[in-house]
């Protein structure tokens, strides 16, 4: 039995459960007020963001220790406790959760139907993605991971705007899903040699170099379709573009965030032996999805398969960083994930207010954007922009820190993976942006077209400035990571060899 005080908003238990709080409203809520039961979930989701504030300034930056631990006996008369807490590793990426969630309200405030299951549907997801960041035991981690696909595969498959949309879905949890089975057999493995899948206490314990191995492929075969890294990545450019903007938005911002976290949070913090021995193998498929992606999408035509395949890019270039093992890398790594998680989010708004306008997503359709919507192309030359890591954006500190990491590890390393992801990146990105906003203006399309509304301009600004603030003041958030970081390194005694003693993988 929870008591009342464990179930406050303003502890972890009450944060997990204040979507379902907004759940149980909104199915309370007769089919005749649809209109209210969206408001509901509006509220519902703006409220679990301010308390997800607290938790930031409340945060102690100096410790590296698990905060806001609770356990809460879920068997009676047993000692099954569900253990949550949060860290340095894990902070942001509630806070990013909670901040897209109003959003995902907002964008389809006009054009969805079906209002009453679209705001469970979100509300569930959003509670399932905080309690992934927040469980400090591994079984219901897996419980949790696994558990998201269910309320986006109904996102995709009910609300998806094309005819494809049942496909993709699909497409989508196979591939997410075959992966985790690997997942579960490593959580037996460590249950049946330590007796726990208690998470702090698992990273205390040293296991045998076989061990680490074959633990190590079993958490890469599930985290690497979430990254996604190539050949695992093909789910999704599918599921993007058949997706409503929501998805598309909790695709970008959150889902993809969730393999890189189990890699840090598992593969490198419970396995460095493994760790060292599959890097290079990290650091081929790595630059293999930075330059295949970033060739494959300077062909494509869809909008939003463009900033798909340019999403597989940038999160592939975090992993790359995230493997430098050294603070400065793995920094710029969570860094480079928390901007992904603003600008190309914020990309999909920019091309959902096109779609709604001009009903479609083909750059055939486009070119002279800012004669008719002037507004909404600065928008779209910001987060372009902002894709391409413009000095004064968050993706710049991020990818500078991640080239600063793998320059320590190799040499060649780097360069590779920065002729991907800054030459090739930008050629798509302003290759992008010309087609749709310059040249000749297409009246059949564009030419009778509205300009950006008030609730549109309300959307795009707190993306602007979260963008802003995180590349001008990065100590604000580097700060609250470092501690944990630090551990991470320490723990695996990762030792840095000098980069002219290390061969290009």
């Amino acid at each position: 039995m929870i008591s009342s005080a464990l179930c406050s908003p303003f502890n972890l238990t009450g944060l997990i459960l204040c979507p379902i709080a907004g759940v149980i409203l909104a199915g309370l809520i007769p089919e005749d007020r649809v209109r209210f039961v969206y408001r509901i979930g509006l509220c519902t989701s703006l409220f679990t963001f301010l308390c997800s504030l607290l938790f930031w300034i409340r945060f102690h930056a100096s410790t590296a220790d698990f905060q806001a631990v609770e356990a809460i006996r879920w068997l009676p008369d047993s000692d099954a406790y569900i253990v949550i807490g949060i860290d340095g590793l894990s902070l942001f990426f509630v806070v990013l959760t909670t901040f897209l969630i109003p959003t995902c309200f907002l964008v389809g405030w006009s054009s969805i139907p079906q209002r009453k299951e679209y705001t469970i549907v979100l509300l569930v997801s959003e509670s399932i993605l905080i309690a992934v960041f927040c469980m400090l035991d591994l079984l219901l981690f897996y419980v949790f991971f696994e558990s998201v696909l269910i309320p986006l595969f109904l996102l995709i498959g009910i609300w998806g705007s094309r005819e494809r949309k049942i496909k993709a879905a699909y497409q989508f949890f196979l591939y997410t899903l075959l992966g985790s089975v690997f997942m579960l057999l490593a959580i037996l493995i460590i249950f049946s040699h330590t007796g726990t899948t208690d998470v702090p206490i698992l990273l205390t314990i040293e296991y045998g170099e076989r061990r680490q191995l074959l633990l190590w492929m079993s958490f890469f075969a599930s985290f690497s379709g979430k990254v996604p890294m190539v050949p695992v990545h093909i789910w999704l450019p599918e599921a993007h573009v058949e997706a409503p903007t929501a998805g598309s938005v909790i695709l970008a911002g959150i889902l993809l965030k969730l393999g890189t976290y189990g890699l840090l949070r598992f593969n490198i913090s419970m396995c460095p032996v493994a760790t060292l021995y599959f890097t290079p193998l990290i650091y081929g498929l790595t630059l293999i999805a930075i330059v295949y992606t970033s060739l494959t999408t300077l062909r494509q035509i869809d909008l939003k398969r463009n900033i798909a395949y340019s999403s597989v890019a940038h999160m592939n270039l975090a992993t790359l960083g995230m493997f430098s093992l050294n603070i400065e890398g793995i920094e710029g790594s969570l860094y480079l994930m928390l901007s992904h998680g603003l600008v190309s989010s914020a990309l999909f708004l920019c091309v959902a207010g096109l779609y709604d306008r001009c009903k479609t997503r083909l750059l055939t359709y486009y070119g002279g954007l800012v004669r008719t919507m002037p507004i909404l192309s600065a928008f779209f030359l910001f987060f372009t922009l902002a894709n391409m890591s413009l000095p004064g954006t968050s993706s710049f500190i991020g990818e500078f820190l991640v080239f600063v990491g793998v320059f320590a590890r190799n040499h060649s390393i780097a360069g590779m993976g920065g002729v991907g992801i800054m030459i090739i990146g930008a050629a798509y990105s302003l290759w992008l942006y010309t087609r749709v906003a310059c040249g000749q203006l297409k009246p059949q399309t564009l030419g009778r077209c509205t300009d950006v509304q008030r609730r549109e301009a309300f959307i795009y600004l707190p993306f602007i400035a979260g963008v802003i603030w995180m590349g001008v003041y990065p100590d604000v958030y580097l700060e609250c990571l470092h501690a944990s970081l630090t551990t991470v390194v320490q723990q695996g005694a990762f030792e840095l060899p000098r980069s002219e003693d290390v061969g290009p993988c």
